[in-house]
């Protein structure tokens, strides 16, 4: 299958290199403009695996940053732990990658 992600992982750019079309029958490259040769489909869809294998490797921080404290309140909860003696932050960065763990 042809897919954007593919083609970006082989360091093609879209609208600069390719430009992409399903009419329904599936995925083809309606236009390829790179001074690069046309990569085979075939190549198309290792680059594709790859970059889903890192995209899914990243999940945990795409989860993490889901419930992570805004940056205002971080800094607040640091600058109050500096005068109170007291770890809030560290202990919601904790509790954060606790519940996400990187893999």
């Amino acid at each position: 299958m042809i897919t954007v992600y593919g083609l970006m992982k082989l360091g093609f750019k879209p609208y600069t290199d390719f430009e992409l079309q399903d009419d329904g029958a599936g995925t083809y490259i309606k236009e390829w403009t790179s001074a690069s040769p046309q990569p085979t489909e075939a190549e198309i869809e290792v680059a594709h695996a790859e970059w889903q294998a890192e995209y899914d490797a990243q999940e945990y921080a795409r989860n993490r940053v889901t419930v992570y404290a805004s940056t205002g309140d971080q800094l607040d909860m640091q600058y109050w732990d500096s005068v109170n003696d007291t770890t809030t932050w560290k202990d919601h960065i904790a509790s954060v990658k606790d519940q996400f763990p990187k893999v």
